[in-house]
């Protein structure tokens, strides 16, 4: 499919190349829609959810033993006990529908309802991929004129999250008129399947996927998403993580309890990258309050790889409860410091090295505003630094990060 394309400034900052039928100041329009005019009744993703997605391992070769396969491992690996509870079935579970119009599975999944169940028993919840288009990225059917009928069909299954790809609307879109009216298109499809959701009474997160098109931080809260796509697809590979990782910077005032920016899922042991570069990963989608979604094979994990995900200290930054998001407040060449205010007065600070050879680099706090005399902790290293010096010169890996928690 055809998707919206972005590159870095110079200074790293988020510039989007859109689309021509989707160039729009979006602003003024999601100012006329309220989210609290469709609020659900039950509060979800008040932290950034976490979980688990089958597309970046298993793609079209998922199916229900699999997915049972992967809950049983959440629960077993210590994953559910860290925070982690959505199980999320990506695109191509889906058939065409019955006579009543209604959606069918496909003989990859036999009993939706019954997988739900059993998900449900691990202590566990279930998500599920859909489009509000005719058909999904991979050809499946999709939600277009069926909205409410999903919606109702999902909630009978017992599905606890959606995700919602843009895919073969756009095309919708490109016949719309003007880059006004193809905007206005894409915001009323995402509100109808919000709307159905909450009509069914049902909690469940729902997760915008359009690829940050129309600056959609700025209005993804207007049409009832809990979290958006800020970016294009992840891979595993460090330029692509840490492009974009690094180019969220600016969007902090976008996220916060129940509404969060989603640079994408965790590619944290599909075994492409280095330790370090997971560390990176795992340590800045935290600063950046970003969904935890694991994208591994979580029967195969290595000891290593569980350590990563399950850092109880990394992912207690990830969920704090004041929900800011992190941001960058000092960059020169490779060398990056970005910033996350904590509940109770805390931060958390990441010294992030993009070159490819160990650098010391040097934190003066007083250049960031910052006191160094509060207590410091060394997250990945597991170590109290006790009070820093003013000048503070880190050791930081290739690719690397010291991430600290400082505390008054």
């Amino acid at each position: 499919m055809e998707r919206m394309l972005y590159t870095a400034t110079p200074d790293g900052t988020v510039n989007f190349t859109l689309r021509k039928t989707l160039v729009i100041a979006a602003a003024a329009l999601a100012a006329l829609l309220l989210p609290s005019a469709w609020a659900q009744s039950t509060p979800v993703a008040l932290t950034p959810p976490m979980g688990w997605n089958s597309w970046n391992h298993f793609a079209e070769k998922i199916d229900d033993a699999t997915v049972r396969k992967q809950a049983d491992a959440m629960v077993s690996s210590g994953m559910r006990d860290a925070g982690y509870v959505y199980v999320n079935i990506d695109d191509t579970w889906e058939a065409g529908r019955d006579a009543k119009g209604e959606i069918q599975s496909n003989s990859k999944f036999p009993d939706m309802k019954a997988l739900a169940d059993y998900v449900h028993s691990k202590g566990l919840k279930l998500g599920i991929y859909s489009s509000p288009g005719p058909k999904t990225c991979a050809g499946y059917e999709g939600s277009y004129g069926h909205e409410e009928q999903d919606a109702g069909t999902y909630a009978k299954w017992g599905i606890d999250y959606l995700k919602y790809d843009l895919c073969s609307f756009d095309e919708i879109m490109k016949k719309a008129g003007s880059p006004e009216a193809a905007h206005k298109l894409m915001l009323d499809a995402y509100t109808k399947m919000h709307n159905a959701i909450v009509k069914t009474g049902r909690p469940m997160v729902f997760s915008l996927c359009q690829y940050g098109a129309d600056h959609v931080w700025e209005w993804g809260a207007s049409v009832g998403g809990n979290l958006w796509r800020t970016t294009d697809d992840i891979s595993d590979r460090y330029g692509s993580m840490s492009l974009i990782g690094f180019q969220q910077a600016g969007l902090a005032r976008f996220a916060g309890p129940g509404h969060w920016n989603d640079p994408d899922m965790l590619e944290v042991g599909n075994g492409k990258m280095k330790p370090d570069e997971y560390r990176t990963h795992m340590a800045l989608w935290a600063l950046l309050a970003a969904p935890l979604l694991a994208g591994n094979d979580l029967t195969t994990m290595s000891p290593e790889t569980i350590a990563i995900l399950t850092n109880r200290e990394v992912v207690a930054i990830n969920q704090d409860k004041l929900g800011k998001q992190g941001d960058r407040v000092w960059a020169e060449g490779s060398q990056e410091i970005w910033l996350r205010e904590l509940e109770g007065g805390a931060k958390a600070v990441g010294i992030f090295n993009r070159f490819d050879w160990p650098q010391v680099i040097h934190v003066d706090w007083a250049k960031l505003r910052l006191k160094n005399s509060g207590k410091a902790r060394d997250i990945w290293a597991g170590k109290d630094l006790g009070t820093l010096p003013a000048n503070y010169a880190a050791q930081v890996p290739g690719h690397g990060v010291v991430l600290l928690r400082i505390t008054e």
